[in-house]
């Protein structure tokens, strides 16, 4: 990526949806290659999508104006965060980072990082101080960019797909 292009962070819309789940189903293959069964149970699908935007949990990164990158932030809502084997950081206000999808196109780019940056832009100016985040034992991409962010692995919660490793990382 050359140093011109310009990064956007913003809300996904309706109109969106075709590339976004293009982006989504890029990744579930991607996982499937890489070993992992993380998304390979028909979740996430389109519904999953259009019902994100509806919600406005869904923001896309673009690169030049196309989109490259997908995530679905919600604020202070992950019922499966409430039972815990382990312990978060922090009890208050969070934001919880879901469905990390990004483009064929823009892979291998450091996107992904970045990403987790603006997140973190976009937190604090909510005034909220923790992100949380959850991932497959088998999803390595995603845990090494956990642990390069400085996230804190908290331990365990059960999602519909099984059991998952539970971070946070709280906002200064």
């Amino acid at each position: 990526m050359t140093q011109n292009n310009t990064i956007k962070f913003r809300k996904a819309e309706i109109s969106d949806k075709d590339i976004i789940w293009e982006i989504i189903q890029q990744s579930i293959e991607r996982r499937r290659i890489d070993g992992s069964t993380q998304w390979q149970n028909g979740y996430p699908n389109e519904q999953t999508v259009e019902t994100d935007i509806a919600k406005n949990f869904g923001f896309v990164l673009t690169v030049n104006d196309e989109i490259a990158v997908y995530v679905a932030l919600i604020f202070n809502d992950e019922p499966a965060y409430s039972t815990i084997d382990g312990a978060w950081l922090t009890n208050g206000e969070f934001v919880v980072i879901h469905r990390v999808a990004v483009s064929e196109k823009f892979a291998g780019q450091g996107l992904a990082k970045k990403l987790f940056d603006v997140i973190e832009d976009y937190v604090r100016s909510q005034n909220v101080h923790s992100i949380k985040v959850d991932t497959n034992y088998d999803n390595t991409a995603m845990l090494k960019i956990l642990e390069s962010k400085g996230y804190t692995y908290c331990g365990e919660v059960l999602l519909q797909s099984g059991m998952r490793k539970a971070y946070e990382k709280v906002l200064m």
